[in-house]
């Protein structure tokens, strides 16, 4: 992964993301994409609705991704 990347998703991971950090944000990424506005899951640390701040799991090669709910609409399920 490389700074500035943009990916897009709802309830699958996109094509070229990187497996650990799919693991690590999926659940964020499934709540941003069908709705989630208020203040969630731990309100100690995201404090921005439609927002979250999340990293990677691999301590050797940290990536923090920022997530962000947009207007497109989910194709999950």
């Amino acid at each position: 992964m490389k700074e500035g990347e943009v990916y897009y998703a709802d309830y699958a991971k996109p094509d070229g993301f990187c497996d650990e950090a799919w693991k690590a944000i999926y659940q964020y990424v499934f709540a941003l994409a069908h709705g989630v506005q208020e203040i969630w899951y731990y309100s100690d640390w995201i404090k921005t609705p439609g927002v979250a701040i999340v990293s990677c799991n691999d301590g050797l090669r940290p990536v923090i991704m920022k997530l962000e709910a947009t207007d497109i609409e989910s194709k999950g399920e």
